[in-house]
């Protein structure tokens, strides 16, 4: 049987004893600092949504706030940048940026061969790996191979439901309407596991801590679960973009990343 669990180069790191929790790493090792080479940017506007927490949404008082907000300001910190960051409608804000009423979209804009005809992308910063859901007493010592005959639930229709079927065939698949339906399922018994997006999982186990917890690795295939989160710019805005990655690396070599991660997931979905 081929390895199906290979995990690319964006394998998390292992965080620190202190953490105790997997975090993302999506910076080439080998990158090399680009700080001579950078031109200088004097400011950056960001385009953002209101609509997509934790990553960029309105708090109680009507603050844009979020991931993403966050990492826009520590990158514009870190190039001594001036920084804006201006909300618009999802539906409008990728023909804002193709219109030049900003210079860097920060809003989880999908990286498909429809958006790289307009624009281009920063390196990777945030993976949406798949993952297993257990119950917490299960976890230590979890196998998939161990999961013949067992019960797994998905959500129906979804791209993890076709890679189990495809590639963890001895399982029971079992699907569900949503992913709240069947993580639901693993605390109630009715199914072994549950198998989907880590990242939503991750706030269901927030509220959830008692019940069930992460077991086994993370599953990224960006062909099947999303290429993940970057940076849109206008195609062809080169100096902006090799700020923002060399911003980018910085930010994961200095720790601040991480602490940003840790901060709008305190479950970690790595």
């Amino acid at each position: 049987m081929r390895q199906i669990f290979v995990l690319t180069a964006m394998l998390a790191l292992m965080a620190s004893s202190a953490w105790a929790q997997a975090l993302p790493n999506h910076v080439d090792p080998s990158a090399r600092d680009l700080t001579a080479d950078i031109a200088p940017v004097p400011a950056i506007r960001f385009l953002t949504t209101a609509d997509f927490p934790p990553f960029n949404y309105r708090d109680a008082s009507g603050a844009l706030v979020g991931f993403n907000i966050d990492l826009g300001r520590s990158i514009c910190d870190l190039l001594k940048a001036a920084c804006t960051i201006q909300a618009w409608p999802w539906d409008q804000a990728s023909d804002a940026l193709r219109d030049n009423q900003g210079d860097a979209l920060l809003a989880g804009l999908a990286m498909t061969p429809e958006t790289g005809e307009s624009f281009d992308f920063s390196q990777v910063y945030l993976a949406f790996p798949a993952r297993f859901v257990v119950p917490a007493a299960a976890a230590p010592g979890f196998s998939a191979q161990a999961m013949a005959g067992q019960a797994v639930g998905v959500r129906q229709g979804s791209a993890h439901e076709g890679f189990l079927r495809r590639y963890l065939s001895q399982v029971t698949v079992t699907p569900f309407e949503t992913e709240l339906a069947a993580l639901a399922a693993v605390q109630t018994g009715t199914v072994k596991a549950y198998f989907g997006d880590g990242l939503r999982a991750s706030f269901w186990l927030n509220e959830n801590p008692d019940c069930c917890a992460f077991a086994g690795e993370p599953y990224f295939r960006p062909d099947l679960f999303g290429a993940g989160m970057a940076v849109a710019l206008p195609a062809g805005h080169d100096a902006v973009r090799q700020a923002i990655d060399w911003a980018l690396v910085r930010l994961k070599r200095d720790g601040a990343l991480d602490e940003l991660y840790l901060r709008w997931f305190p479950v970690s979905f790595y």
